[in-house]
């Protein structure tokens, strides 16, 4: 299906009053972990006008996981709303967005490479449409948690492409930001440079790891969360390392709470534990209250001292190529040890 995108012309943008999504903190990873983004701020009516880049170079028509795309030949002005993939694509590609997304109002660190000439267009779940207006963009790159009503609102200001959120496209997902920008090959040369560590991994760890459970949680809002086997960093310990999926695991449906009980009687020998301080706010302790607790002390990867505490930025989504790199790179370093 082939989507066209007008750029110049009077857009009469509705106010839109959509109720944020709640619940356990499932604004979870875009790798599918999540719920859809359910706030977005309101536009008053305007006009949007194409960037001077756009106006002067044409369109052209681009594939991306099916369906064809219709852009401006030059995407100079590249606004990320809600995809956090593609946040972590920019970060591995070096593409520096004109608007970005922001957590409690501010650009996380480890974004600051890319960040530096971006405004703030909302938070994860809540775009701002006035601010990605005045932006110009020449693409939006949103996500395919949007609701309908998000997505039309953005496709009335420039040409959208909903990034997916399901970890197993994260090579599309790469090479999409690499074609919008001019980076196919520096892309390229990132895929082949993990598939190669992916292989020197598989040798290094052999056969420590033959029938090890191994395990990873995140602690959001206080209480731990498990994933299924394509979910969060499950993908590079089950499928790319090619571990055994724990049977808690393969039978998740979805980001599940677990009690401490639970992972107990999971008793896995290695644990890898996400927590972020932001994910976190009204439970600041739940990290240092699991650790201490004297049921988890006596699982085999507390004893064993193979518990591992953000070993990448706590805030990472699990699936997409900056994640994968990272995370891969600190596995294999914990677990060689």
């Amino acid at each position: 299906m082939k989507r066209s995108f007008g750029i110049a012309g009077l857009i009469a943008l509705f106010v839109l009053v959509l109720t944020a999504c709640g619940g356990n903190g499932n604004n979870t990873p875009a790798n599918g972990a999540a719920n859809a983004a359910e706030t977005a701020t309101a536009a008053p009516a305007a006009t949007a006008e194409a960037s001077p880049a756009a106006a002067e170079a044409g369109t052209r028509t681009i594939e991306y996981l099916g369906e064809q795309y219709t852009v401006p030949a030059s995407a100079e002005r590249i606004v990320i709303t809600g995809a956090m993939e593609a946040m972590e694509d920019a970060l591995v590609l070096d593409v520096h967005p004109v608007g970005a997304i922001t957590f409690s109002g501010e650009f996380p660190e480890r974004f600051a490479a890319i960040t530096d000439k971006a405004e703030s267009i909302g938070e994860k779940t809540e775009p701002n449409f006035e601010t990605i207006l005045k932006l110009k963009p020449d693409v939006i790159l949103g996500t395919t948690k949007f609701k309908p009503e998000v997505v039309e609102q953005l496709k009335k200001i420039a040409p959208l492409i909903q990034v997916s959120h399901i970890a197993s496209n994260w090579e599309a997902n790469l090479n999409l930001m690499a074609e919008l920008t001019g980076k196919q090959e520096q892309a390229a040369a990132e895929i082949a440079k993990y598939q190669a560590a992916l292989e020197s991994a598989k040798a290094e760890l052999g056969e420590k790891l033959k029938d090890q459970k191994v395990v990873a949680v995140r602690i959001r809002a206080g209480q731990m969360f498990i994933f299924p086997a394509a979910v969060f960093v499950n993908p590079i310990l089950y499928n790319d390392l090619g571990l055994s999926v724990p049977a808690e695991v393969e039978a998740a449906k979805a980001q599940e709470g677990i009690s401490v009980e639970q992972l107990a009687s999971m008793n896995p020998d290695i644990l890898f534990i996400q927590f972020a301080a932001d994910e976190n706010a009204e439970t600041a302790t739940a990290l240092e209250d699991l650790q201490s607790n004297p049921i988890i002390q006596k699982i085999n990867a507390m004893k064993n001292k193979k518990t591992f505490v953000n070993v990448i930025d706590p805030l990472s989504e699990g699936g997409p190529a900056w994640s994968r790199i990272h995370f891969l790179q600190a596995a294999v370093e914990q677990l060689n040890k």
